[in-house]
């Protein structure tokens, strides 16, 4: 069964969320510190692994939704 195509703007709604991963990745200064650390892994490296699954389910969801 064939689905209706997305509007451009819901389209829009997600490449902007889509955006945030990446965005989050690439400013260093958010996440350059060692403190608060997570069962002794400094912030610097919890919260970039955190990122790696959060982007994974961010674009599962806009697979999901046939962006």
């Amino acid at each position: 069964m064939a689905r209706a195509p997305m509007s451009r703007a819901k389209r829009a709604v997600w490449y902007v969320i889509l955006f945030i991963p990446f965005f989050v990745a690439i400013w260093v200064p958010l996440f350059n510190r060692v403190e608060p650390s997570l069962f002794g892994i400094p912030f610097f490296y919890w919260f970039q692994f955190l990122w790696i699954v959060v982007a994974a389910v961010v674009t599962g969801l806009a697979y999901v939704a046939k962006v």
